[in-house]
């Protein structure tokens, strides 16, 4: 790959981390040290030593690292500050902090988002990363650059592209039962019942409301499209596995609806939910603590 850049003096950052902790789906680990990372309609090379403060990402020019990687990478948030906060909570919450200190919450895009995770919903990751590559390679452009091996990538087909897939065509992505609730997203996208950047601007609780007009989205997919595409920190994404965890180490094992966690959560996290759900998850996942 052509071209190098490098990121230094970076704190609570591991790109191994990050990639590995359930908010983004199009990379590959080729190394101990590196992976490629597909976004932005880009195909990135991004190594880091273990240990190490310093990043090195190919086939990205100084440019391009300012307006574009520097934040999706979220190198600019204070996570010092953000992990001293969540750490003076509770000694759990403490261990899971330090487990996984280099997790950043990445800046993604919406449209990719919305449609990763009507994809997610009862899928493991591996399966999540095998369906949205499939749609990429049938519907998306072909990316010019390529991996040491030649192969080629994909870029992240817009709603206009995916537009053309038929239920069939989707469920030949192997993405099953969640095929109408795409088509769905794609025709409230093209029609305008649902104009994603306008979410920006709106309050957490006003953007779910829009995102829960599309089929298929419900509490959960919002709000991990509100954190990883819209940066709404406050949020709480909980499925089974988070439920588990809130009500087994703050509620002494008692059974929580839903809305109980999500009240929970945001009078005892607050602005730092989103991080704090991050947290837990790696923590838990990595600990094989979701069996």
């Amino acid at each position: 790959m052509k071209n190098v850049v490098m990121l230094e003096n970076l704190d609570h950052f591991n790109i191994g981390q990050i990639l590995e902790s359930g908010q983004v789906f199009r990379f590959e680990k080729i190394s101990d040290s590196s992976y490629l990372l597909n976004a932005k309609n880009k195909l990135i090379k991004i190594t880091q030593k273990q240990g190490s403060s310093s990043l090195l990402i190919y086939n990205a020019t100084l440019g391009e690292l300012d307006e574009i990687w520097s934040r999706y990478l979220d190198v600019h948030t204070d996570y010092q500050t953000i992990t001293q906060t969540l750490s003076y909570k509770d000694n759990y919450m403490a261990q899971a902090v330090a487990f996984g200190e280099g997790v950043r919450i990445l800046k993604q895009d919406p449209w990719e988002m919305l449609i990763s995770f009507i994809i997610s919903q009862n899928k493991s990751i591996p399966h999540i990363k095998q369906c949205i590559g499939n749609i990429a390679q049938q519907f998306g452009f072909p990316i010019d650059e390529y991996d040491e091996n030649g192969k080629t990538y994909y870029t992240f087909p817009t709603p206009k592209q995916l537009s053309y897939a038929t239920e069939e065509d989707l469920r030949a992505c192997k993405v099953g039962f969640r095929a109408p609730y795409i088509i769905d997203a794609c025709q409230k996208n093209l029609n305008g019942e649902i104009i994603l950047n306008d979410l920006y601007l709106l309050s957490a609780e006003e953007a779910k409301e829009s995102l829960m007009k599309i089929k298929g989205v419900g509490p959960k997919i919002a709000d991990c499209i509100l954190l990883f595409a819209y940066s709404k920190f406050e949020v709480f994404p909980t499925d089974v596995w988070i439920k588990r965890v809130i009500e087994g180490v703050y509620f002494k094992g008692k059974e929580m609806k839903l809305s109980e966690i999500q009240i929970f959560a945001k009078e005892y996290f607050g602005d730092l939910a989103g991080y704090a759900q991050q947290y837990l998850f790696f923590y838990g996942r990595e600990n094989k603590l979701f069996k």
